[in-house]
């Protein structure tokens, strides 16, 4: 928690540090913005602070249309109520409360909606249902300002349920109907839209970006030095995106026709590329241990490359086990040659979206073990696909609890491979798989779990496997 002196110095100073941490009413303006907003900054008296942009809201201030709080970086979670309320935040944000109800929630999470609501006010000085909201309120400011969409389709895309409820809710909170909240810039439909993503503090793509490409797969995914793009499957539509930096922060450019899933793509997106990490207090833990002082020193701020698509992920882990990257490599792209689906336009090297559950499901074990697999692995992905389209595998991110006790429930899934998809979809920030090779040949020992870095173990396998590298270890 932050104290009030505390606020007013990043307030004073524009620090991007506490950027997201909080927010700023302004009494004389009645407007809330982030600390680092670049408008005069308002006399101390006129401030107020609040922990979350659903709490400003509540209390009556409209967002900013200068600093625009929709783009602020989210908080990482470090001690253990805070960690569930930043994962049930998450969740929301993608809008899981639209899709399953609190109830839900809470038991994906592990805890009562009793003890959630508590620790969600406690954090966020908001309750879920608050919270979700005003991230639909923010989702629909955001669509409304940087793209061309009709206004029925931005009031379903960010969570109502009717046009007049979004106009009433829009007019009610902020003043005014969403056809007068149109930047004044005006905006023509095309066939991309591109949004700009505030990561939390320095961030460095780099190591994510060195990581996906390793990984790509023709004609699914492109990643270079500076960009990564890919075919996704977002809400029964295929379409396509690519990610790079740019002057504000991570840009985020879409296929049209995925407009109507932002939300819970730019969710996604945050949790892959690790945009909310608090780099500076998991650096400064991981530099307590002289294992791994010299890395952070060489090389600070790296983060966890996440998953945008946690059964994609699920899948892509068991072709992995036991088999090197290329190897893996080489028996997913016969998944996707065989049951991909087809990207009817997309940039030159995009054409083919992962298969999705339902199609490996339909299947079946002994079609896919003719991409080259044994018979049990066969069986151990179809297993996967069975339950993910029965709804017993939550693999969003955030869902750590639910998602390992459905991944150890199935048969062929094991501690590796739970770990593995743990850090990346789940985005647990201590998952850690001890018994990964490359791992143990980079520590240069076997059977160290390396408790003394809980909870940040998953930044240090990351770490791991940049050394392994370095050296021409085999990951």
């Amino acid at each position: 928690m932050l104290d009030v002196e505390t606020c007013h110095a990043a307030c004073d100073a524009k620090d991007r540090r506490f950027d997201g941490r909080f927010y700023v009413g302004v009494t004389s303006t009645g407007v809330y913005c982030r600390c680092i907003c670049s408008a005069r900054t308002p006399k101390r008296q006129n401030r107020t602070f609040w922990p979350s942009a659903a709490a400003a809201e509540n209390a009556g201030f409209r967002p900013c249309l200068l600093c625009r709080p929709e783009r602020a970086p989210g908080l990482a979670p470090i001690d253990g109520p805070a960690r569930i309320a930043a994962q049930a935040y998450t969740r929301i944000e993608a809008g899981a409360l639209e899709e399953q109800g609190l109830e839900s929630l809470a038991v994906e999470l592990g805890v009562t909606s009793r003890h959630l609501r508590r620790v969600m006010n406690a954090q966020f000085g908001a309750s879920p249902i608050e919270i979700a909201q005003t991230g639909r309120l923010l989702a629909a400011r955001r669509l409304l300002n940087e793209t061309a969409l009709p206004i029925t389709e931005i009031a379903f895309a960010s969570g109502f349920r009717s046009l007049r409820r979004f106009n009433a809710t829009m007019k009610d909170r902020y003043g005014a109907p969403p056809s007068k909240m149109r930047g004044r810039r005006a905006i023509e439909r095309g066939d991309t839209f591109t949004v700009s993503l505030s990561p939390r503090g320095d961030y460095n793509i780099a190591p994510i970006l060195e990581f996906l490409r390793m990984r790509a797969l023709p004609g699914v995914e492109i990643g270079t030095a500076t960009s990564y793009a890919r075919v996704l499957k977002q809400g029964g539509v295929i379409g396509w995106l690519e990610i790079g930096m740019g002057p504000k922060g991570l840009m985020l450019t879409l296929s049209e026709n995925l407009a109507p899933q932002l939300r819970p793509l730019v969710a996604n997106v945050r949790g892959a590329f690790d945009l909310d990490a608090e780099m500076t207090t998991v650096d400064a833990h991981l530099s307590a241990d002289p294992e791994f002082a010299p890395d952070v020193k060489r090389e600070p701020g790296v983060r966890v490359p996440g998953a945008l698509d946690g059964f994609e992920t699920s899948i892509r882990a068991v072709l992995g086990q036991q088999v090197t990257v290329a190897g893996a490599r080489t028996l997913t792209e016969r998944l996707v040659a065989r049951f991909g689906a087809d990207l009817e336009r997309g940039p030159e090297g995009l054409s083919r979206a992962f298969p999705d559950a339902a199609q490996l499901a339909n299947a079946g074990a002994k079609a896919i073990a003719k991409i080259g697999l044994p018979q049990k692995r066969a069986e151990t992905l179809h297993r996967l696909a069975m339950a993910s389209t029965e709804g017993k595998l939550p693999l969003a991110r955030g869902a750590i609890a639910a998602g390992r006790a459905a991944l150890a429930n199935i048969a062929g899934i094991g501690p590796w491979t739970i770990e593995y998809i743990a850090m990346r979809a789940l985005g647990d920030p201590d998952a850690y798989p001890a018994t990964d090779i490359a791992l143990i040949n980079a520590l240069g020992r076997r059977g160290d779990t390396l408790d003394q870095l809980k909870p940040w173990r998953a930044y240090a396998a990351i770490r791991l496997w940049r050394r392994g590298a370095r050296k021409g270890v085999s990951t």
